[in-house]
């Protein structure tokens, strides 16, 4: 491995020297590759254009992070900004220099790919819902190949600008972003499958919510007795990122995994509650256009809360509620509020 190991990182070193120049292009990329953008952007305006596609996204997404979580804690992956300080590969020759930016310094183990996992497989639900609903409307042939050929381009575009951009900001080796893509691609595939994530009760979600999380915390308690401690990659982290502020405890494996969890429980929920809000405008376009620019807006304001991780249980346990609370804004509070507010408009004219 520590061949491969020493590729990546010469890779790595390329990227930074001749591409220094985008640095801010690639920290960008890397921030919106983040299954956060999935949340609270891209669920938010499917819920409200076409709902059985933000449902897939939803689960795409969680039930993949938390494969991905799963997969890190067997492969023990390494991240290059540790690895190049602790490996012996180099002996005596010198080590190569790799910059650090503040999104560097993930604290999770490094195979596969979060980012890369998680954008490919949003992006492949993302692209298939789009060339279905285009069959759907009986698009001319010529014009649907077209298409195809443009998004599957652009998908591929966009998923070697994460891997660069993983690589680059010295996050991940590139055997690593290679197979998250594969990955994420794999699990969208299992789920463009199933049709009863649609009709799932509250008690399912409820079920399957508490199940992945309990088997996660079950598979850490019995690694933790046979003296695997899964949290070693957290005091690398902390020991080799050249900025402290930079290790961002959002990134480490229970914080995902709670955040994971709010997210699929507060989908749950929000479906459910949303059945009693159903009403005439729900059809209307300027309704869900309205929906979606007001959920857009809290969720922003929503995002703007961050909490102190001085207490690490306090701080799981509000990034379960602000994850749940995410998918209740676009599902339930906004779509019920814009409609009984027309309603009261509709009563006083009436009166």
């Amino acid at each position: 491995m520590d061949l491969l190991h020493s590729w990546g990182v010469n890779l790595a070193v390329h990227l930074q020297t001749e591409y220094s120049a985008y640095e801010g292009w690639f920290q960008l990329v890397s921030s919106v590759a983040d299954l956060h953008t999935t949340f609270f952007i891209f669920f938010p305006i499917w819920f409200h254009l076409k709902r059985d596609i933000a449902i897939k996204l939803i689960w795409v997404a969680v039930v993949g992070d938390w494969f991905n979580l799963v997969i890190k804690w067997v492969l023990f992956g390494e991240r290059p900004y540790w690895w190049v300080h602790e490996t012996r590969f180099y002996g005596t020759d010198a080590v190569p220099m790799l910059r650090q930016v503040p999104i560097t310094c993930e604290t999770g183990p490094g195979s596969p790919s979060g980012h890369a996992m998680g954008s490919a497989g949003v992006g492949y639900v993302m692209v298939t819902a789009a060339l279905s609903i285009a069959t759907q409307r009986k698009c001319p042939t010529l014009l649907h190949w077209l298409l195809q050929a443009v998004l599957w381009i652009l998908f591929g575009l966009v998923e070697l600008l994460v891997c660069m951009s993983r690589v680059y900001v010295a996050a991940h080796f590139p055997h690593q972003v290679i197979s998250g893509v594969i990955s994420g691609i794999i699990v969208a595939e299992v789920f463009s499958r199933q049709q009863w994530i649609y009709h799932a009760t509250l008690q399912k979600y409820f079920t399957i919510t508490l199940f992945l999380l309990v088997f996660a915390v079950g598979f850490y308690v019995l690694l933790k007795t046979l003296d695997v401690d899964l949290l070693w990659t957290l005091e690398k982290a902390q020991k080799w990122c050249n900025n402290p502020t930079w290790v961002n405890m959002d990134t480490s494996p229970f914080a995902s995994l709670l955040r994971n969890m709010g997210t699929l429980f507060g989908l749950g929920l929000g479906l459910h509650l949303a059945h009693g809000f159903d009403s005439k405008y729900s059809s209307s376009a300027p309704f869900r256009i309205g929906c979606i620019g007001v959920s857009l807006f809290l969720l922003q304001l929503l995002d703007s809360l961050t909490f102190p991780s001085n207490n690490q249980a306090i701080f799981y346990i509000l990034s379960f509620v602000k994850s749940a609370a995410a998918l209740l804004v676009p599902t339930t509070l906004v779509p019920g509020g814009i409609s009984l507010f027309l309603m009261g408009k509709k009563d006083k004219k009436a009166s």
